[in-house]
């Protein structure tokens, strides 16, 4: 258990206040405590409070505030804490006495000081909910490149989500890892070699501080290991009104090898992501307690977390004396697991042998269960040797499941079918919420103008259909200039950005001088940055070269285009893909119209996606499960070109942007990938390019101007984190809140209730027989009787019910029977009766016998059925 003694009373989940975290007041003893501040200077304290929230990185109107201070290091990191803490205390007391830039500051930090006050959202539409807490698990977090514990899209959805969680008032606190390296860091060798660096994350530097107990004491969390005890000291980030709160391994009472676990994200074999996870979860949900938070909800972005709900669950023995099944059934019930894979290959697996040796102790001393029933909670049905899969501890310790597009929970319940055995595809309890992005995250300071001058400043708080409108009522000329200024400020970004890179990779000082004249603002330009794996074909561009310079280097209507992307070190196949791009830039007459910038970040996504005109997305499909690039381009007048997989799958209209593919999965296949790359070209030449330079008398592309107001107009609201974060509260946080206080009340009660239902349904049902069917039709539909034998089992805790499958034309059908009011009572056999339209023959139904109870999910939380044989 934890080391600390904290608030005895469970607290909620509080939205931030002024001041260096979990300090009341940013005051001069904070200040001396925990930095490196100069104290004793008027107005430092109010710069450290904007500066350590890193809510200041996605408003554009500070930036000149840290500028001002030291516009070298700013350019380089957008790190204002860094700032604050290299500016000497000469020029900072200089600065604070300009009364300009005083101005400034005072009016940002009442500013920031009415965000945390006003009433929100949340506060207006839920103020009597019984949701109080919601704890976020992510392995990753996108918040802001000041703070580089992300690696791609899995930590851009949790950032995003954090700060829509912060503008909206929902009350969250998010949980991960603080990592000493993070992701790595790349550049490109002269012969396309990626080469990898692992610098060192100072935390001093990073927008972060240690939590403290009231004592002043560090917080520290203490977890058993076969080797030893493992120390984890916490920390703390603020995002606005949302907390983060971070574990990192680092800590000097550690072994060698224990302090190591949270240096590299992603880095490692097994055994070294199994103790992260432990970490993660285990240790995470400890952390909340010794915070005194008792979250109603716990969400899972991804497996990774899955430990959590093992945790809950064993707080909750401690604290009710409940046995660990009851223990379960009643925290199962406010635990949502999100998945982001749409393959197999993708989830977490660990040797049982593994399991064992981590776990082992835990699942006998804490959980009281033997190890095999832990095992048996991450493996498949009928699989006891099977590898221990994360996914599956997160869905059966879940009573919610959703995937990240409407596609990917189709495909998830796909993967998830074994784990349902004999249910029907469709009713595999997955649902979905598609993704959104922050937009204030991700759009320009020239769209930030724009939004604002059509929509007001606080447009992104309720994206109705008003922004539709407002955003439509936009002049042709306005929205061109828009355009070609955010092009051009890119293009200046990308030309020093690639200067730097070469200089640094040792080109000849012609070359670096060259590439500052590199593209024109006036040239039709895409866009393509993402992870470099197979799956996501960054090289179907390539499979034409020839065909591809040919539109490059068109006269009359020329392409340019901006790529970047990293592909895991252990890729090496990804890494050839890399080097291919860099040999077609550097040997085949691309170098002028094609660009590859290197350490694809945060702050490079954010410039990308800002000035691009056209955004190119090609995964294969399903294996894309949302996509949340693309959705960045809208906010930046950007049109998107994409497979029609993920997000794009339900978002494409013709009048938004562009698609390739047919909708369909044709899985790895060669000729699939040349048929596609040519339907790339083809859109490209016949109707990409062509819209954009068809001009009007005033030099106007008034078409793709169309387009363009379309797809900011209608997808811009659609798919932000706003509305994701919304839906999430709305379709699974109220609800699971709600469903976990039901079954915690009377001291847990009713979850020793359902653990009951569930078990003696379990022993009797494969006693259950249904018997042959009766049918008769006439003008009042099909009436359907069928006499089951219930073996004791009573009928309210099950239903009878009249199904039939889905087929080419028609939706599944499912009509639950009652049972014949002249059936004697005491008798296990029942007629069970239901009148059914005729818009189906008879012969399409099926009799079965499924589990009920109120407040339980069914299949999740008990997966039998019987069907008539």
């Amino acid at each position: 258990m934890n080391q600390v003694l904290l608030p005895d009373q469970p607290v909620k989940c509080p939205p931030m206040r002024p001041g260096l975290l979990n300090r009341t007041l940013m005051d001069e003893t904070s200040l001396a405590t925990d930095t490196c501040l100069p104290t004793g200077i008027d107005g430092v304290s109010q710069l450290a409070e904007l500066a350590i929230d890193l809510r200041s990185t996605w408003k554009h109107d500070g930036d000149t505030i840290w500028r001002g201070l030291d516009e070298e290091l700013w350019e380089a990191t957008n790190n204002p804490w860094v700032v604050l803490q290299t500016i000497s205390r000469c020029r900072l007391s200089d600065k604070l006495a300009d009364p300009d830039f005083r101005g400034r500051l005072d009016a940002l930090t009442e500013a920031r000081r009415e965000y945390l006050g006003e009433k929100t959202w949340f506060q207006k539409e839920h103020a009597d909910s019984v949701l109080t807490c919601a704890a976020y698990f992510s392995m990753e977090f996108m918040l802001s490149e000041a703070l580089p514990i992300y690696s791609g899209g899995l930590g851009n959805v949790a950032g995003d989500q954090l700060k829509a969680a912060s503008d909206l008032g929902v009350p969250v606190v998010g949980v991960g890892l603080l990592y000493q390296q993070g992701y790595f860091r790349q550049s490109i060798a002269a012969d396309g070699t990626q080469l990898e660096y692992y610098p060192f994350n100072d935390p001093a530097q990073l927008p972060i501080a240690p939590l403290r107990d009231e004592d002043g004491e560090w917080v520290r969390i203490k977890l058993a290991m076969p080797d030893g005890p493992l120390w984890l000291r916490a920390w703390q980030v603020q995002a606005g009104r949302v907390r983060l709160v971070l574990l990192d391994s680092n800590d000097g009472a550690n072994l060698p090898a224990h302090r190591g676990i949270t240096s590299e994200l992603y880095g490692g074999g097994p055994e070294m992501r199994l103790k992260q996870e432990i970490v993660l979860g285990i240790g995470g949900w400890r952390l909340l307690t010794a915070m005194g938070i008792q979250p109603d909800v716990c969400h899972l972005n991804e497996g990774h977390a899955a430990f959590a709900v093992l945790e809950r669950a064993c707080e909750y023995m401690a604290r009710t004396g409940q046995s660990f099944e009851s223990a379960m059934a009643i925290t199962r019930a406010g635990n949502i697991f999100t998945t982001h894979t749409a393959v197999p290959a993708g989830f977490d697996r660990f040797a049982p042998s593994m399991i064992e040796h981590f776990l082992g102790r835990f699942a006998v001393e804490e959980l009281g269960i033997p190890v095999q029933k832990l095992l048996a909670m991450g493996q498949d049905p009928g699989d006891p040797t099977g590898d221990f899969n994360m996914a599956s501890l997160a869905i059966q310790g879940s009573g919610a499941v959703n995937g990240v597009s409407r596609l990917h929970g189709e495909v998830s319940r796909h993967l998830f079918a074994s784990k349902f055995p004999r249910w029907p595809i469709n009713e595999i309890p997955v649902g979905h919420v598609t993704n959104g992005v922050h937009m204030p995250s991700w759009d320009s300071s020239e769209a930030d103008a724009l939004w604002t001058e059509a929509c007001g400043k606080d447009r992104w708080r309720d994206p109705s259909g008003a922004l539709s409108h407002q955003m439509r009522s936009i002049s042709d000329e306005r929205l061109w200039q828009f355009r070609t200024s955010s092009t051009h400020s890119m293009i200046e970004y990308a030309r020093t950005r690639l200067s730097r890179e070469l200089a640094g990779s040792g080109a000849s000082s012609e070359s670096v001088e060259a590439t500052r004249h590199l593209f024109d603002p006036n040239v039709l330009t895409l866009g393509f940055a993402r992870r470099f794996a197979t799956y996501k074909r960054p090289n179907l561009l390539l499979h034409d070269r020839q065909r591809l310079l040919d539109m490059l280097n068109n006269p009359e209507r020329p392409v340019q285009l901006v790529i970047a992307g990293k592909a895991h070190p252990a890729d090496l196949v990804g890494q050839t893909l890399i080097r291919n791009w860099i040999d077609f830039i550097r040997d085949s007459g691309g170098r002028t119209h094609v660009i590859f910038l290197s350490d694809y970040d945060m702050k490079l996504a954010q410039r990308l996606v800002q000035g691009v005109d056209v955004w190119i997305n090609t995964p294969r499909r399903p294996w894309e499960a949302s996509g949340t690039s693309g959705m960045k381009v809208l906010v930046n007048g950007g049109l998107n070109l994409s497979e029609l997989d993920g997000w794009w799958a339900e978002a494409y209209q013709p009048e938004f942007g562009w698609a390739i593919g047919d909708g369909a999965e044709h899985g790895d296949d060669p000729a699939w990938d040349a048929a596609e790359a040519n339907e790339l070209y083809e859109v490209l030449e016949n109707e990409v390019i062509p819209l954009f330079y068809e001009r009007d008398e005033r030099g106007i592309p008034t078409g793709w101007l169309a387009k363009m107001r379309n797809s900011m107009s209608s997808l811009t609201p659609q798919y932000s984190a706003i509305r994701s974060v919304r839906q999430y509260t709305q379709e699974f946080y109220l609800p699971a809140a709600q469903r976990y206080h039901e079954r915690a009340a009377m001291d847990g009660q009713r979850g020793a209730e359902i653990v009951h239902w569930r078990d003696s349904l379990r022993q009797k049902w494969d006693s259950l027989v249904i018997g042959e069917t009766q049918v008769a039709t006439d003008e009042q539909g099909h009436h359907f009787s069928v006499d089951v034998f219930l073996d004791g089992v009573d009928p309210r805790a099950v239903q009878v019910q009249m199904y039939a499958a889905s087929d080419s034309s028609q939706e599944s059908g499912c009509h639950a029977m009652t049972i014949d009011k002249s059936c004697s009572p005491g008798i296990s056999t029942y007629t069970y009766r239901v009148i059914v339209s005729t818009m189906r023959p008879a012969s399409d139904y099926t009799a079965r016998i499924v589990p009920v109870h109120p407040g339980v999910a069914i299949p999740l939380e008990l997966n039998l059925v019987r069907w008539q044989q």
